[in-house]
């Protein structure tokens, strides 16, 4: 995790190309911890999320479950637990959030996307859930939060049916705010960040508040997600699952 500054904006970048950015327990915890050290800072006035590399998540690492063995229930309980306080700290952070998105976005990582207030995306960008592939069960907010984003009816099938959102669907669906070139999408999200915070902060701050709600429904539906992922992820199918996805004999 990378934490840069451009005046009263921060910006946090996940720096794990090398695995297009999927996301594992030192990812995760990273977040947290800059997350946490962010928000009581009384000089930011909103915060950037970016990545780096091709994509800008691919969800859970398939192979560091796979890797788990007897393991798995345990590391999947820490990981969808660590997501989880990740999507509820960038939900409940005091500051607006301004999401630069490329490439895809794959499992868990949607719910990063979710909890941004302004969703930049390229023209490249996608969406795609991949559970029913690969034998898991919905996280990070697929059944949680999206569903009243893009509507039930339209959640239930890209879910069912493992479909792609493209960045133009996203936009048109409610799921990202617009299409940016690639090119431009870091430079307008730290733009439209810059303008954000030279807006009066306690207006910013409560205007935010009110757009969010409470949070306690939201965490409880995290909650449930995370316990049948946690169901899910030890049977022989997500088993089988993974070895089919992963190409091992």
């Amino acid at each position: 995790m990378r934490v840069e500054w451009q005046g009263p904006v921060a910006g946090l970048t996940l720096n794990r190309p090398g695995r297009h950015n999927s996301l594992v327990p030192e990812l995760l915890g990273a977040l947290l911890e800059a997350l946490g050290a962010l928000r009581d800072r009384p000089d930011l006035r909103a915060l950037v999320l970016q990545a780096e590399g091709r994509s800008f998540s691919t969800g859970g690492d398939v192979r560091r479950f796979y890797a788990q063995g007897e393991g798995i229930g345990e590391y999947a309980d820490g990981l969808v637990g660590q997501l989880n306080r990740a999507v509820l700290a960038l939900l409940d952070f005091p500051a607006p959030v301004v999401a630069a998105v490329h490439g895809i976005v794959t499992g868990g990582s949607l719910g990063l996307v979710l909890a941004a207030d302004v969703v930049l995306v390229a023209p490249e960008a996608s969406f795609a859930p991949w559970y029913n592939v690969v034998g898991f069960s919905p996280d990070g907010g697929w059944t949680a939060l999206l569903p009243a984003v893009i509507g039930p009816r339209r959640a239930a099938e890209v879910l069912l049916r493992n479909l792609t959102i493209t960045a133009q669907q996203a936009v048109e669906w409610g799921l990202a705010s617009r299409v940016v070139p690639a090119s431009a999408v870091r430079a307008e999200a730290w733009r439209v960040a810059a303008e954000i915070a030279a807006l009066w902060p306690g207006s910013v701050r409560r205007t935010r508040r009110l757009l969010r709600g409470t949070l306690g429904d939201v965490a409880a539906r995290l909650e449930a997600e995370r316990r049948e992922f946690c169901a899910q992820v030890v049977t022989a199918e997500a088993r089988e699952g993974m070895r089919r996805y992963l190409g091992e004999e």
